[in-house]
C-alpha cells in the first residue's frame, strides 16, 4: 500500500472514534436530561438527515477539491456540532450538525481510495479501512461509555471547563480534542494527482441556481448505478446492511437494558462486541474474496437476518458475547466485497465522489427511514424485542429478494453480467 493510505487510515480512525464515542455521550445527555425514549432513538435518523439532504451536492464537492481538504472541513463541522451541544442547543439538532460533517466526509474518505490505489487493491484496502473503522467503533463506544461513567467523568468535571455541568457534557468536551487531532491529520494527506472535476458554474446564474443544477447530475448518476447489473445488486445490499446496522447500534443498547438490565456504560461494551466480529469478518473478506466473486456473499445476509431474530432468546452475557461476535462477523464478511464492487462500478461509471454520494444517499435514507420507524414504534409502545424481530425479518426477506434479483439478472442478461465480471477480473489482475 502507498504511504498516503496509512495517513488516510489514521485520520479515519480518530474521526470515527470520536463519532462513536459521541453517540454514547449524546444518548446519556438525553437520558440525564429527562428526554423520552423516542428522542434517544431519534439520534440515529437525525445523524443520517444531512446525508440524505446533501447527497446530490457532497459528491460533486468531493470531486472538485483535494479530498484531504474536504475531510479537514468535515471534521471542523463536527467540532461545531459538539460545541452546540455544550452551549445549550438541543442535542438532536447539534447531533444533526455532526451528521452534516460526516455526510461531507464520507465521499472523500472512500473516493480517495480509488484515486490512490489500483482496482486490484480495492478489496484489500476496503477490508483494512473497514476493519480499522470497526476497531474505532469498538474503542469509540467503549470510550464513550467510560467517559460518561463515574471514574473518568469525575476527573473531567474537576477541570471546570466552560459549558460543562455533567458527565455527558464533560465527555463531549474531551471528544472535541479528538476531532481536532483528526482534522490535523487530514492536512497531511497527500494530493493523489488525479484531475479535479470542478463544480459546474454558470456566471449568469446565482449560487443557488448553480447549486440546484447539480440535482439533474445526481439523478443521472443514481440512474446509471441502479441500471448497472452488478451496481444495482451491490448498492441494494450495502443499502440494506447499513440501514439495519446503523439502527442496530441503538437497538443493542436498548436490548441490553431490557434483557440484561445494563446501564449505558455497560451496554456500550456489547455494541463494541458486535464491532469486534464485524472487524474480523471484514479482514477475512479482504483476504479471501475477490472483486468478481463478490455476489457470492448474498446468502450471508439472509443468515444475518435470522440471527438478529435469535437475539430475543438470549438473556445471559455468556451466550450474548459469542453470539454477537458471530453476528458482526457475518456482516463484515458481507459488506466488504459488496462495498468494493460498488466502488469499482461507480468509479468506472461516473467518478468516485459522485458514486459514493449516491451510495450514501441510499444507505442513509434507509437508516433514516428505519430509524424513524423504530423511534415512532418506541413512542407508540413497541418493545426492543419487537423491534429486533421486525429488523431480522426485514433483513432476511429483503436479502432473499436481492439474491433472486441477481439470479434473474444472470439468467436474463448473461452477457452483460459476464462482461462486467471480466472487467473486474482484468482490473483485479493489474
Amino acid at each position: 500500500m502507498k504511504r498516503g493510505f496509512y495517513t488516510i487510515m489514521s485520520a479515519q480512525f480518530f474521526s470515527s472514534l470520536a463519532d462513536n464515542a459521541l453517540f454514547v455521550a449524546a444518548v446519556e445527555l438525553l437520558r440525564t436530561g429527562g428526554a423520552p425514549e423516542w428522542q434517544r432513538a431519534a439520534l440515529v435518523p437525525m445523524f443520517a438527515l444531512f446525508y440524505v439532504i446533501l447527497a446530490p451536492f457532497v459528491g460533486a464537492f468531493a470531486d472538485a477539491l483535494p479530498k484531504g481538504r474536504v475531510m479537514f472541513f468535515s471534521n471542523a463541522i463536527k467540532v461545531v456540532g459538539c460545541l452546540m451541544m455544550l452551549f445549550g442547543h438541543h442535542p438532536l439538532v447539534a447531533y444533526a450538525v455532526v451528521g452534516l460533517g460526516a455526510a461531507a466526509y464520507s465521499p472523500a474518505k472512500y473516493g480517495i481510495l480509488t484515486e490512490l490505489l489500483p482496482a486490484s487493491q480495492l478489496v484489500k484496502a476496503n477490508g483494512w479501512i473497514e476493519g480499522l473503522t470497526i476497531t474505532s467503533i469498538i474503542l469509540g463506544v467503549l470510550l464513550g461509555g467510560q467517559l460518561v461513567g463515574p471514574v473518568l467523568s469525575s476527573y473531567l468535571l474537576a477541570l471546570n471547563l466552560p459549558g460543562v455541568e455533567n458527565a455527558a457534557e464533560a465527555s463531549i468536551a474531551a471528544l472535541v480534542l479528538i476531532y481536532v487531532l483528526a482534522a490535523w491529520i487530514n492536512t497531511r494527506i497527500p494530493h493523489t494527482g488525479v484531475a479535479m472535476r470542478p463544480l459546474r458554474q454558470d456566471p449568469g446564474k446565482s449560487l443557488l441556481s448553480n447549486t440546484l443544477a447539480l440535482l439533474p447530475d445526481f439523478w443521472n448518476c443514481s440512474q446509471r448505478l441502479w441500471s448497472d447489473k452488478l451496481g444495482q445488486i451491490s448498492l441494494s445490499t450495502t443499502t440494506l446492511f447499513w440501514g439495519v446496522s446503523g439502527n442496530l447500534r441503538y437497538i443493542v443498547l436498548a436490548w441490553s437494558a431490557a434483557a440484561l438490565g445494563y446501564s449505558t456504560t455497560q451496554a456500550s461494551s456489547l455494541v463494541g462486541v458486535v464491532a469486534i466480529g464485524t472487524a474480523v469478518g471484514a479482514v477475512a473478506a479482504s483476504s479471501y474474496m475477490k472483486l468478481e466473486t463478490a455476489t457470492r456473499v448474498i446468502p450471508l445476509g439472509i443468515a444475518m437476518g435470522v440471527l438478529v431474530i435469535c437475539m430475543n432468546f438470549i438473556d445471559t452475557i455468556w451466550i450474548a458475547v459469542p453470539f454477537l461476535i458471530v453476528l458482526g462477523g457475518l456482516g463484515g464478511f458481507l459488506v466488504v466485497p459488496m462495498n468494493a464492487l460498488l466502488q469499482h462500478r461507480g468509479h468506472n461509471l461516473m467518478g468516485a465522489g459522485r458514486s459514493i454520494a449516491v451510495q450514501n444517499f441510499n444507505e442513509q435514507a434507509c437508516i433514516l427511514l428505519l430509524g424513524a420507524f423504530y423511534s415512532l414504534s418506541t413512542k407508540l409502545g413497541l418493545s426492543a424485542f419487537g423491534a429486533i424481530t421486525l429488523f431480522g425479518l426485514a433483513v432476511a426477506g429483503i436479502m432473499l429478494c436481492i439474491g433472486r434479483w441477481h439470479a434473474y439478472n444472470v439468467r436474463r442478461y448473461p452477457r452483460e453480467v459476464v462482461r462486467l465480471r471480466k472487467i473486474a477480473r482484468q482490473d483485479d489482475s493489474h
